[in-house]
């Protein structure tokens, strides 16, 4: 497929290895660890051919062994540093949300390269799902409470003080918590949200 935008973007898909234990563990009570991680490799499955029907631009998969950083924010900018060393715009999206479409990702694109100079994608939890940027700056990404309810209200106020041209894309949800299981079965994941023997 041919790239969506004129502008060169990367599409980062962070990950973890898919451990049992070790992944979706607030989903363990309910599928058992084995289940978790078979969902969590499915998912990520699920958004690198997000990724790939997107066609923005080359996909790179940052799996656990390649994330570089005390935490996730250290870890995401040094993805994204990594990636404009390269290309003009960078995109990374979680694996754990389905609900991100490919149009999404070519929206982002598209106003990375009509001047925005970060798009991110606010999720229902209070995080984010999608961030793209076209410069980014240690201080976006530090001083933030990563897995709690304020991050892209914290996000929204360091791009406003670093004077970064930006917009956000419509609200999504990802999978956390046994409710959005339920969610899950539209896009055919019925076979691992099942209830099952945990090992």
């Amino acid at each position: 497929m041919r790239d969506s935008t004129n502008l060169d973007v990367a599409v980062l898909v962070f990950s973890r290895a898919p451990v049992p234990g070790r992944v979706k563990t607030r989903l363990v009570p309910h599928l058992g660890a084995w289940r978790a991680a078979r969902l969590h490799r499915r998912l990520t499955r699920h958004a690198l051919g997000t990724a790939r029907a997107a066609a923005c631009g080359p996909i790179d998969l940052y799996d656990t062994s390649r994330q570089r950083g005390s935490d996730l924010g250290e870890r995401m900018h040094h993805a994204l540093a990594r990636a404009l060393r390269r290309h003009r715009a960078a995109i990374i999206i979680g694996a754990d949300c389905p609900a991100l479409r490919p149009r999404d990702l070519r929206r982002a694109a598209r106003w990375l390269a009509g001047g925005c100079d970060v798009v991110i994608a606010p999720a229902e939890d209070g995080g984010y799902a999608l961030i793209g940027a076209k410069r980014v700056s240690p201080l976006l990404f530090s001083g933030i409470a990563w897995g709690g309810p304020d991050v892209y209200e914290s996000t929204m106020r360091k791009l406003v003080s670093l004077g970064y041209r930006w917009r956000a894309l419509e609200r999504v949800w990802d999978v956390d918590r046994p409710e959005d299981l339920e969610r899950l079965r539209w896009l055919r994941f019925a076979s691992a949200v099942r209830p099952g023997v945990r090992r």
